[in-house]
């Protein structure tokens, strides 16, 4: 079963290459970057909001915007999970407790 996340990608991609009339991602991207980036913070800022003062389900709708909303800031840099998946990767150094 393929992750949700890459079912995502895939189709913000498809969205970027064959525009659909009333999608709310053709509609996004058509805007531009600096909208892109906007609506990356303003989700962020309803994140910590949900988590300072909401329950789980609204925690998890407002990182499921989130998440989209950065998907969409991704194929707007060029950069894919992938290439976000290699960085988490590199960045990872297994840590040993001192004796």
């Amino acid at each position: 079963m393929q992750d949700m996340l890459d079912i995502l990608e895939a189709i913000i991609a498809d969205r970027r290459r064959n525009p659909v009339a009333g999608s709310y991602t053709c509609e996004l991207i058509a805007a531009g970057r600096a909208q892109v980036v906007q609506k990356v913070g303003e989700e962020a800022v309803e994140v910590v909001i949900a988590a300072l003062s909401q329950g789980r389900d609204e925690q998890l709708n407002e990182l499921a915007d989130l998440a989209y909303h950065m998907l969409v800031l991704m194929s707007e840099l060029d950069i894919s999970l992938d290439d976000l998946r290699q960085r988490l990767s590199e960045r990872h150094q297994p840590k040993t407790c001192p004796s």
